[in-house]
């Protein structure tokens, strides 16, 4: 399309791409978001990102409401690209971490001798096992991003290191108040 220069309005970056009687497409936006956030939290595996978006498409059946959108994208990523625990269970948390650290060849050092025992993890608050974990993937080029569910879950992505400031973007546009590590 082209626009004529009395046109052009230096703050909207899309109006290029907009004819005048066109309205932004909500479910275009949240499908965009999507297909990003599952990018970004796939990294290097996009036919695992397709996957989990085709499943999202599916379970999302053309409802348009953004909270059952994010409600969904989880579901259908949880244990394969983020994690959602209760806080209280430190041995499916350190489980989970260690799952999705895996996909990238990292094995993180929980800094006990069994990290399957509940007795040797009592002692350790959740904060401080997923920041021993974000430490060690940091290493590795890799960050682990949490955030508050509003409830007693601890929920979390592993991402790109690179990739900082695009999940922390994606993840804010989804609604996700995201943190690196514990936080």
């Amino acid at each position: 399309m082209h626009m004529p220069a009395d046109e052009f309005d230096p703050d909207d970056n899309f109006a290029a791409e907009r004819l005048d009687d066109e309205t932004p497409d909500g479910d275009a936006d949240i499908e965009a978001l999507v297909w990003q956030w599952l990018l970004l939290v796939n990294p290097g595996d996009a036919e695992a990102a397709q996957q989990q978006f085709l499943e999202w498409q599916e379970a999302l059946g053309g409802d348009d409401d953004p909270q059952r959108a994010l409600a969904v994208l989880l579901d259908v990523s949880d244990w394969r690209s983020s994690f959602r625990v209760h806080e209280d269970d430190r041995v499916t948390l350190v489980d989970a971490i260690g799952t999705l650290a895996a996909r990238y060849r990292v094995d993180v050092d929980w800094g006990i001798e069994d990290p399957t025992d509940p007795a040797q993890l009592a002692g350790r608050a959740p904060g401080a096992l997923i920041d021993a974990a974000h430490d060690q993937l940091r290493i590795a080029d890799y960050s682990l991003w949490t955030w508050d569910d509003g409830d007693a879950t601890v929920s979390g992505v592993i991402a790109a290191r690179d990739d900082d400031e695009g999940v922390r973007v994606v993840g804010h546009a989804l609604g996700l108040d995201l943190r690196p590590g514990a936080g």
